[in-house]
């Protein structure tokens, strides 16, 4: 019942966010277009813009996001002959969560790390790095699976990437806007200032565009950092659910922090860490939770994961 609550929490969430997105990015480009041009009407061809550009950017980033990730993180896919010990597991928690077989796909990389990704259960992937299946026990790999397994039920794969989607999109037109501002604003604003009238209501304008331009991408990534890490302890849960053995992914995320804080992912980057089963960029969250974390702290993870243990 638990599941079956955030399935829908997170598909409303991914709704909300798709109408927050295209509201926000319509109002910014208004904005930039008319401080830009200094007219009413061009802040309406750039709100049309905008909108235009946000929807095609979420259709396909919808429907091709994760083979975006995919090739990004430079994953290979793989079949049962490629490894056999890790498609036999992930099979394993495909029919023990009752959903369809995902992809499964291999990093060479030696830090050990692994996420999920796609747009629902039907058009899914799991990816795991070399360096997680050459440190882990079948036990340990088997909770890190079921994890991942746990964020493709939950909708959280759809989440993420229109999460990435929402941050990417904001951050570009907002870096775009600031640029120009830069290099030509200026000798617009030297303009503007004497001409007689509006100037008044044009500075405000102006001062309200670069505040919601200067903001936007970091309000955006706090939404991201937020959601992100609230899912993690619920896939942990999951995992738990599916393998019945909660020491299997305590001890594998005991392993990864350790190992992952002297080998670093090289495929990783700040628009897919929050994918992971551990931020690759910051694995040394183990006692604090800064309020730009993707993922609570390990010590945490783990030791809510050896109360279930103890409870058993």
């Amino acid at each position: 019942m638990l599941y079956e609550l955030e399935i829908e929490r997170n598909k409303r969430k991914s709704v909300i966010l798709i109408i927050i997105m295209i509201l926000f990015m319509t109002v910014l480009g208004y904005l930039i277009g008319r401080v830009a041009f200094h007219k009413g009407s061009y802040g309406l061809y750039a709100a049309i813009f905008a909108l235009i550009f946000t929807g095609i950017w979420s259709l396909i980033s919808f429907y091709k996001g994760d083979i975006i990730v995919l090739l990004m993180s430079k994953a290979k896919k793989i079949n049962h002959n490629d490894n056999p010990r890790l498609f036999n597991i992930v099979e394993e928690m495909s029919i023990s969560s009752g959903l369809p077989m995902p992809k499964v796909f291999i990093m060479e990389d030696p830090a050990p790390n692994a996420f999920a990704t796609g747009r629902d259960p039907n058009h899914s992937a799991v990816c795991v790095t070399t360096g997680l299946l050459d440190n882990l026990n079948r036990d340990e790999l088997q909770g890190v699976i079921g994890h991942e397994m746990s964020h493709i039920r939950n909708f959280d794969i759809r989440l993420s990437l229109i999460l990435a989607v929402f941050v990417g999109a904001i951050a570009l037109i907002s870096d775009y806007f600031l640029r120009y501002m830069f290099f030509f604003g200026g000798g617009r604003r030297r303009r503007n200032s004497s001409s007689k009238g509006g100037g008044q209501a044009e500075l405000i304008i102006l001062v309200i565009t670069i505040a919601l331009a200067v903001l936007a991408p970091i309000i955006g990534k706090l939404i991201q950092l937020s959601i992100s890490r609230k899912r993690e302890y619920l896939a942990d849960a999951g995992s738990v659910e599916l393998t019945r053995n909660p020491d299997g992914l305590a001890s594998a995320l005991e392993k990864i922090a350790s190992i992952s804080s002297t080998t670093k992912l090289k495929a990783s980057n700040r628009a897919t860490q929050h994918l992971y089963i551990i931020n690759p960029l910051n694995p040394f969250q183990k006692h604090v939770t800064s309020l730009f974390s993707t993922h609570p702290p390990i010590n945490e993870r783990i030791q809510k994961l050896k109360a279930m243990s103890h409870r058993n």
